[in-house]
């Protein structure tokens, strides 16, 4: 029998409880004077930018930034299409990532009643170090995966030795038509990284695992 091309595709994936919570925050007040409308708001915002650096000093908040206020007007209109005074808007925005999501619960719960601030979403995450390392792992099992399933298929067809020719990332893999003679045995797929895990204003404290994926497409010939 001639050598054969096998093309698979290798697939795994991890779970991995989130080990970062970065919430958004922001103080927002209004008025027809603009002047008092930003005092109020730097009012507002210092003792939630208290709060955030007492626990970065304790160690639950790993970073956090602060945005410069702004400020913007409008001239609503009433029920009866008529323009009214101009309305004043200040917002400062903050960003906090915790270590802890224990410490976010009780943070949350404490600052959502304060006036003008507003709680908006959390993004769980990993971080760089432990998303690396488990992408490597994933995508190096995935390959594992792919050799198996090219090893699988030339043991179907009688024969012995597998060669790797390509293995590549999503839509990476060349398109070239086998030599004439070599048959084909093709799983269609790609490569790709993705995670995903439950955020949003609906304020989950309890988030379900990130999941880390990888797909990889492997080219073999067996003789």
């Amino acid at each position: 029998m001639s050598d054969v091309t096998i093309t698979v595709r290798g697939e795994n994936e991890a779970r991995i409880a989130p080990e970062r919570a970065t919430i958004r925050v922001t103080v927002r007040t209004e008025g027809s004077a603009r002047a008092t409308v930003v005092e109020q708001a730097m009012n507002l915002a210092e003792p939630l930018r208290s709060s955030i650096t007492e626990r970065k000093d304790a160690g639950t908040v790993a970073e956090w930034t602060s945005k410069r206020l702004a400020v913007r007007a409008e001239r609503p209109w009433n029920n009866e299409g008529k323009r009214l005074a101009l309305v004043y808007h200040a917002t400062i925005d903050f960003s906090a990532t915790f270590t802890e999501a224990s410490e976010l619960s009780i943070w949350v719960s404490d600052i959502s009643a304060w006036d003008g601030v507003e709680v908006g979403s959390v993004n769980w995450h990993l971080t760089p170090e432990t998303r690396a390392r488990i992408e490597r792992e994933v995508a190096s099992t995935a390959v594992g995966v792919a050799v198996a399933r090219a090893e699988a298929y030339a043991s179907a067809l009688g024969l012995t030795s597998v060669t790797p020719l390509e293995i590549a990332d999503v839509g990476l893999i060349s398109n070239n038509q086998p030599p004439a003679g070599l048959q084909a045995m093709r799983a269609r797929g790609g490569m790709a990284f993705s995670a995903s895990a439950d955020s949003g204003p609906s304020m989950e404290y309890e988030p379900d695992d990130i999941v880390v994926a990888a797909t990889v497409e492997g080219r073999f010939t067996a003789s």
